[in-house]
């Protein structure tokens, strides 16, 4: 076993977002790989004793694992820069910067990432110009079939595929239930892959790509953390060409967002083998079906040595 410095890590998992159970799934097996490498680690949630207990514990490093707004918006690594505390993962403006999935998109594309077409709604915006006439707008610029997502969230929460435009209304609703900005916008068909990117320290190193089967033929919740409802591939049935373009998607995705330590990317490879960014998550699931600890296994990497180093390069970053 390679030795590490015994560190002191926290663990931040848990929080009060959708996504809070699959957070305690990831904090509890980051937290395990780290106790393996001889780690003291301490599991704590997000919520009024967290501050308190970072001042007495003064832990080496922090390791965020809260998915969801209250970990992937920017605000507990924004107050973590403020405390000067070490933390893994990207930093506050760009963890701004990815959680927004119409900013994500734009960055993409200017970096020269093929993005799809789409239109981004708020709610207010919604009722003000008429359900009506906004959604007959749509129809017309944006023909079917069509996803409906949140502007910001994860897990596939309030996604809707559209492919009857009768169903686009309730789809509206079902995004908006989650966010007031809603994304209305092309659907690619394809490949359905995640492209992991880890950093420690030298440049960006994409992962070999996932690609994603789910039995039902959408990649919901369920289909993500409910073992048996997909099928993963890993590398991805890709051409030599197109896991090459892939890889290179992801990274120019992961710097042109000024993100670091680790990333994931998500992408469709049409069949002309173009991938097309659908969105980045600074902070990847790390739990027992994700996709980046598959990434990882599948090359052969131990996950307590990586999360060890990940956690080792905050610290190197820390104090530079």
């Amino acid at each position: 076993m390679v030795e590490f410095a015994r560190r002191h890590v926290v663990v931040v998992a848990g929080g009060i977002s959708h996504e809070r159970d699959i957070s305690l799934r990831s904090g509890r097996r980051v937290a395990d790989s780290l106790i393996g490498y001889g780690w003291q680690v301490d599991l704590r949630d997000a919520d009024a004793t967290l501050l308190p207990a970072l001042r007495e514990l003064q832990p080496d490093v922090v390791w965020p694992a809260l998915h969801g707004a209250s970990g992937e918006d920017g605000a507990l690594r924004g107050i973590l820069e403020a405390l000067d505390v070490p933390f893994v993962g990207s930093r506050a403006t760009s963890a701004r910067l990815a959680w927004d999935k119409p900013t994500a998109s734009a960055l993409a594309a200017r970096a020269g990432v093929r993005t799809p077409r789409s239109v981004t709604l708020s709610h207010d915006v919604f009722r003000e110009l008429g359900a009506v006439s906004v959604l007959a707008a749509i129809a017309d610029e944006h023909p079917i079939p069509l996803v409906v997502k949140p502007a910001r969230g994860g897990s596939a929460q309030g996604v809707t595929l559209v492919h009857d435009t009768a169903d686009l209304p309730r789809a509206m609703v079902t995004a908006y239930t989650y966010c007031d900005d809603v994304i209305v916008e092309q659907l690619i068909t394809g490949t359905e892959i995640a492209v992991g990117v880890v950093d420690t320290g030298d440049d960006p190193v994409p992962l070999a790509p996932v690609e994603i089967v789910p039995r039902s033929g959408v990649y919901g919740y369920e289909a993500r953390y409910n073992a048996g409802e997909t099928t993963f591939y890993t590398p991805a049935r890709l051409s030599a060409a197109a896991a090459t373009a892939a890889a290179d998607a992801a990274v120019a995705a992961h710097v042109a967002l000024g993100l670091r330590h680790i990333s994931r990317v998500d992408m469709i490879v049409d069949a002309v083998e173009t991938p097309w960014f659908l969105e980045v998550n600074v902070l990847p699931g790390l739990t027992e079906t994700s996709l980046v600890p598959q990434a990882l296994l599948a090359s052969g990497h131990d996950l307590g040595w990586v999360y060890a180093e990940l956690a080792e390069q905050a610290i190197r970053d820390h104090r530079r």
